[in-house]
């Protein structure tokens, strides 16, 4: 074969391997009937993972005014306490006391330092009456038909699923168990989120809003909602 021979020869093996290769090459991938489309999640602000002696600075009983919480809330001796999103176990140990020798409190958290903190300090502050709980982000794992009172204190606005947390939450709650939510005013993922889409969001998990309050910090920003969850 000659070089003019040759250059035909090529261009006509240019165009037909275009064509093979359009009859070989798989079809993009079609969605399944009937699949949803992922839905959208509300910002969030990442799990606080660094120093837990933070949450222990002076004086935040009093801004906070923790006994007035647990009063609301219906805390007293004998009474079973869930503290989600325990952190250093700020207020687990202080809702430990209150219940007394005849109640309990979970002090339950994603993060297993902090699991292993509260552990340390339970021990050492001598408060026997403490469970603590390494918990899914989904999912307390806290035991059926055990909790009188809930408290998520500074922690909602990290929950990614909300909805789903709340609706597993449910089935440890007593009859008339009060759920407390302590939080801020934000867009999500600034350590906040607003307190309307707090309530909107217990609603969708089957939960009624009690309470309202803003004594929390008094700083017009930090709001205390309760909540009772809906009779079936």
């Amino acid at each position: 074969m000659n070089w003019k021979s040759f250059g035909r020869a090529l261009r006509w093996i240019g165009p037909i391997s275009v064509l093979l290769a359009g009859l070989w090459s798989p079809a993009p991938a079609r969605a399944q009937s009937g699949s949803a489309a992922p839905s959208t999640q509300r910002k969030t602000s990442d799990p606080y993972t660094g120093d837990l002696s933070i949450f222990e600075a002076p004086g935040r009983d009093e801004r906070l005014q923790v006994n007035r919480v647990m009063d609301m809330l219906g805390i007293e001796p004998g009474k079973n306490v869930a503290d989600i999103g325990a952190g250093s176990g700020w207020f687990t140990v202080r809702a430990a006391r209150r219940v007394t020798g005849s109640g309990s409190v979970y002090a339950v958290d994603i993060n297993q330092e902090a699991i292993h903190y509260i552990d340390q300090r339970a021990k050492k502050e001598q408060l026997h009456n403490i469970k603590t709980i390494l918990s899914q982000p989904d999912d307390p794992r806290i035991p059926a038909d055990s909790i009188d009172a809930v408290l998520l204190l500074k922690t909602y606005h990290e929950v990614a699923h909300p909805i789903v947390l709340l609706r597993n939450l449910r089935s440890s709650l007593k009859p008339g168990a009060k759920i407390g939510i302590i939080d801020r005013n934000g867009n999500g993922e600034n350590h906040g989120v607003s307190k309307d889409v707090v309530v909107r969001e217990a609603a969708q998990a089957g939960y009624e809003l009690r309470d309202s309050q803003d004594f929390v910090k008094a700083d017009g920003v930090d709001y205390f909602l309760i909540f009772t969850a809906k009779a079936d």
